[in-house]
This record gives structure tokens, C-alpha cells and sequence, in this order.
């Protein structure tokens, strides 16, 4: 028989004299009911074998919202939450000092229009009522403020996780840490919807900022690039959302990189100059964007304005630039010379490029802890030994440097600059090595069609 009335399910599972002679830690349950704990009221309950999605049921709160109060997270201050409990509960008011059993039915707001209307009597006249209603007023408005707001631990917890995937996200493949970021962007999506102040909503917007980058970054590689500017997108307006300028310059940059790799170059430019414009205050994100549009201006033939880009870059590193690390958007010197390698490459100078290549192999390593970024490195040689009409070397080059990745990081954003370089060979050498490579992109990419790659979030 399935019972339906709250009043025989506390007849049968809570037992009235609990709050009378009931011990918790060792001290009377009555303390702590003098004391308003509900979280030790739910956990004394909880300890006798009433599960927290039944008390949830009795007082009337959902039970993700139970199992809050119940851990501390959440504390119950609203008059009214306080009463629904006593009488869910059969908890006597007095002994959580609401007054007498029989002023259960006393509205919670009843003195508002009392007070309201009552302008002409002094307030050191004012009826207890009116004082209580008062009282029970402030404190709704205390719990409706608490209601909306994120603990301080789960707020830290959120922003802990996306640090971690932040270390996680160089060495790891798109698919999986799109399936890894998406259940934090929902949870920061839930925490969004609601009213939060400012503060805690600025930090929520932050870390909108960084995970929907990783998204958008993790896109791109996979060469879904509609979706992938649409990540961007939302990360521009969460960092600006912030209010920090450190996530508008940073997001900005990172954004930058679509249109190189996947459309035109001077849209990269433009939206490097944003970033830069966001902030006057030197920092590694500024650097990295001046570097991005050195390497976009050389890519479009502007020469002049690259180079000094080029300058530019340095300066900025020099003053702002990160200690070695494989964070991801973070911009130690190697990755500083991973960009000057595409912009000497695109600008014609292969000594200075070949020169940046070395310097930048060396720092990263035998076993890099980001291979995606050596393979980058690798395929910018190969278009300078193309350049240099080095047709066979080039190839062999470029073909080593998608072999030498794990599969799951073979994607397309390294596809298509494999296929620059087959393509920046000349057409009568195109035979032997270079037909080799066009083969092996060829094979590739219809092995990652297999595999799903470029599949994006789910709902």
C-alpha cells in the first residue's frame, strides 16, 4: 500500500519523543533545536534512518536542497522554512523558540500592511506582531539572498576544476576534454540562471570564460569551425562579463586563432588589435596576441607591419611573458617561438625561422608534454624546406610530424596544415614523398570521419 499523507509517514518513521530525550554528538537534540541547527536536525533524522529525499518531502524543500542543509552548506534562516519544518517534523515550536503550536497558522508577511498603514503611531509603540512580522520579514529576505547565492567551497571547487583541466587540456585529446568540460559548463550554466551577486557572479563568468575557450580551442582542432566560433562568442561575452580585463584580452587572443588556421588571416589581425586594446596593462595574454598578429599580418603579405608585430611580441613577452609551463593558454617563451616560427615561415625568412624552430624543439623536449605544438613547429620547417625547394624533405618532414602524434591529436587543424604544405610544393614534384603525404592526410581524415571526431557537445 503506497501511503500518500505526510502525517502517517512521520507516525511511522519519526518518532515525536526524539525531540525531547534524543542525544546527537553526545548533547540533548533540544539544544540544537534552540539553536535553529537544522543541519543537525537533518543529520540526527538522517542517522535514525530517515533518508534526506523523505525529509525533503515532509518540509516541503527539494532533496538536492535537503542534502545542502544537511552537508552545511546551506544554512536555514527563513521564518517561514523554519516553521514548515517544525510542523513537517512534528518538531513542538516552542522548542525552536517559533512560539506557541497554535500560531502556526500566522501568515508570514501579516504585518506588512499593519506597519504600512500605521504611519502615525510611533515605533516604540508598535505591537510584538508587527515587530515579528518585521523580523520574519528580514529573515525571508536573508534566505531568498542565500537561496540564490553559491557557497563559497562550491564556488572554489568549481574554479579548482577548471585549473585542472587547464593542466590537462595540452596533453589530451579534444573529444576528450569536450566530454570532460561539458558537465562543468552545465553546472556553471544552473549556477548562472539564478540571481547571484555580483561578485560571486563575476567569478562564475570567469571561469564561463576559460571553459567555453577550452570548448571553442578543443572545436577547432577538430576542425568543426562553425561551432567552434560560436564557443568563441559566448567566451568574449563571459569575459567581459567579468569585469576583468585580464579574461578580455586573454579570450580574445586565444579567439584569434580561428580565422588563421580556418579562414582569413585578417580577421586574426583584427581581433588580435581588440585584444590588445582591451587593457593598457602589459601582460602574457597581450604578448600572445601581438605574436598571433605578427604571425596573421606575415601570412597576408603585410611585411613591414609584421615585423613589427614581431617586435612588438618580444617586447611585451619581456615584460609581461610566462615562466616555462604547459598550461594551456598560458605563454612561456617556447610557445613565444612557436608563433615567430609561423611568422618568419610566412614572411619568407627561413634562416630566422629554422633558427626559432631549434631554440623552440629544445625548450619543449624529447617528450613534450604538448605535442601538438611541436608537430605545429615541424610543419612550419616543412614549409620553409618547401620554400627552399626542398620538395622530397619537406614532405617527409610534414608526414613524420602528424605520425609522431597520437591518433586521437591527428585533427584536422593539423590536417590542413599538412595539406599547406603539400600544396605550397611545387606541381612537378609532386610525386614520390609528396604523394605520400597527400595520401596519408587522405587517410586520416576519413579515419577520424570513422571515429566520430569531430562531434561536439552533447545536450
Amino acid at each position: 500500500m503506497v501511503v500518500v499523507r505526510s502525517e502517517v509517514i512521520v507516525a511511522a518513521q519519526v518518532d515525536p519523543e526524539w525531540w525531547s530525550s534524543g542525544l546527537w554528538n553526545g548533547r540533548p537534540i533540544s539544544e540544537f533545536l534552540r539553536q535553529r541547527d537544522i543541519t543537525a536536525v537533518f543529520r540526527f533524522l538522517h542517522a535514525r534512518g530517515v533518508s534526506y529525499g523523505r525529509i525533503a518531502a515532509l518540509v516541503g524543500l527539494s532533496p538536492h536542497r535537503a542534502t545542502e542543509i544537511a552537508k552545511g552548506v546551506r544554512q536555514v534562516t527563513a521564518y517561514e522554512v523554519l516553521e514548515r519544518i517544525a510542523v513537517g517534523l512534528h518538531i513542538p515550536r516552542p522548542a525552536m523558540g517559533l512560539g506557541r503550536d497554535e500560531d502556526s497558522a500566522m501568515p508570514v508577511d501579516s504585518s506588512i500592511e499593519t506597519v504600512a498603514g500605521g504611519a502615525g503611531r510611533s515605533p516604540a509603540r508598535m505591537r510584538s506582531s508587527e515587530v515579528g512580522g518585521l523580523v520574519r520579514l528580514r529573515l525571508g529576505l536573508d534566505e531568498a539572498l542565500a537561496a540564490s547565492s553559491v557557497a563559497p567551497r562550491q564556488l572554489e571547487l568549481i574554479e579548482q576544476s577548471a585549473g585542472e583541466h587547464l593542466r590537462v587540456y595540452p596533453s589530451a585529446s579534444p573529444q576528450t576534454m569536450l566530454s570532460l568540460l561539458a558537465a562543468d559548463c552545465r553546472e556553471v550554466q544552473v549556477l548562472s540562471l539564478r540571481r547571484q551577486p555580483a561578485a560571486v557572479q563575476a567569478r562564475l563568468s570567469a571561469v564561463a570564460a576559460l571553459l567555453a575557450t577550452m570548448c571553442a580551442d578543443a572545436l577547432m582542432r577538430l576542425g568543426d569551425v562553425a561551432e567552434a566560433r560560436r564557443w568563441y562568442g559566448t567566451a568574449i561575452h563571459a569575459a567581459d562579463d567579468s569585469g576583468e580585463a585580464r579574461f578580455r584580452v586573454l579570450v580574445r587572443a586565444q579567439a584569434a586563432m580561428l580565422p588563421y588556421y580556418f579562414g582569413d588571416p585578417a580577421q586574426t589581425v583584427a581581433l588580435a588589435d581588440a585584444a590588445l586594446a582591451a587593457t593598457s596593462v602589459a601582460s602574457s595574454s597581450g604578448a600572445l596576441a601581438a605574436a598571433g598578429r605578427a604571425r596573421a599580418l606575415a601570412r597576408i603579405g603585410a611585411t613591414e607591419q609584421a615585423r613589427s608585430a614581431v617586435d612588438q611580441a618580444r617586447r611585451l613577452f619581456d615584460q609581461a611573458g610566462d615562466e616555462d609551463t604547459d598550461v594551456a593558454f598560458r605563454f612561456p617563451a617556447k610557445r613565444l617561438l612557436l608563433y615567430l616560427s609561423g611568422a618568419y615561415t610566412w614572411l619568407g625568412d627561413t634562416v630566422k625561422a629554422y633558427r626559432v624552430q631549434d631554440e623552440a624543439l629544445r625548450l619543449y623536449g624529447t617528450a613534450p608534454a604538448v605535442p601538438i605544438d611541436v608537430a605545429l613547429i615541424a610543419l612550419d620547417r616543412s614549409m620553409c624546406l618547401a620554400r627552399d625547394r626542398r620538395a622530397t624533405e619537406a614532405a617527409a618532414t610534414a608526414r613524420d610530424a602528424v605520425v609522431d602524434l597520437p591518433e586521437a591529436q591527428r585533427t584536422e587543424i593539423i590536417l590542413t596544415r599538412a595539406t599547406d604544405v603539400a600544396t605550397a610544393i611545387p606541381e612537378e614534384s609532386q610525386r614520390g614523398e609528396v604523394a605520400t603525404l597527400t595520401d596519408y592526410i587522405r587517410a586520416c581524415r576519413e579515419r577520424a570521419r570513422r571515429l566520430g571526431a569531430t562531434a561536439a557537445l552533447g545536450p
